[in-house]
């Protein structure tokens, strides 16, 4: 099985031969590809093909990289890569700042964009493959288990999608909303409390009687440590 097949990829860049080698490229290696000459074009792209990976030239006319990047990360959970003709230490900062994830000087090495791309994928969206580690825990979206250090847990399909949002987010503290809103959806109408209640029941199942696993932060809501 291809793991990228699924993957999609959202090309920029203003120079039509630099647009058609990486289309040409990436489709080669399985990737779905969309491309656009100028950042606007990408965004109003971004809101029907939900790229995963996004590769942005810097220098473009009318929005540059720079504010399509700021945009694209405030409206799609998506990685990006920036690209540009110069070398500038102070252009890579901008980038980051903005949200960037990786950046790749002109020219560079298509071998060596795939390696950043693959890294951002296994980074941003470790399920793709069906299977993902987390320190002790692991997670196996096709057969839908999770096992703590090599013993498959007794969840519930609700209990599963929460312990496995709260295991990818890992580090981050999420609050009941969120929670409810990325676990039982938007239209929930219940009491927010329930939250509480299966949090209760996933300790209890990884044996957390410490609250060391998954740490109540008062006012904040929830967050799972991991090494």
């Amino acid at each position: 099985m291809n793991p990228l097949k699924g993957i999609r990829i959202l090309a920029v860049d203003d120079e039509p031969n630099i647009l058609q080698f990486l289309e040409l490229g990436l489709i080669n290696e399985g990737f779905e590809v969309q491309t656009a000459p100028d950042g606007m074009t990408a965004i109003n792209l971004a809101k029907s093909f939900k790229p995963h990976v996004a590769i942005l030239d810097v220098m473009m006319p009318g929005m540059d990289g720079f504010e399509a990047c700021k945009l694209l990360k405030k409206t799609e959970n998506v990685a990006v890569i920036m690209l540009t003709a110069k070398d500038e230490v102070d252009d890579r900062v901008k980038g980051l700042l903005l949200g960037a994830d990786d950046y790749m000087v002109k020219p560079f090495s298509f071998e060596e964009l795939l390696a950043r791309i693959h890294a951002r994928v296994r980074n941003q969206f470790p399920l793709m493959s069906g299977q993902a580690v987390f320190g002790p825990i692991s997670i196996d979206d096709r057969r839908k288990e999770i096992s703590l250090s090599g013993r498959v847990l007794e969840l519930s399909p609700t209990e599963y999608e929460l312990l496995k949002y709260m295991v990818i987010n890992h580090g981050i503290v999420l609050s009941k909303a969120l929670i409810l809103d990325k676990v039982w959806g938007y239209d929930f109408g219940g009491d927010e409390n329930i939250v509480e209640v299966y949090i209760r029941s996933l300790r209890e199942k990884l044996g957390d009687k410490e609250h060391q696993l998954i740490r109540t932060l008062r006012g904040a809501g929830y967050r799972i440590d991991l090494p």
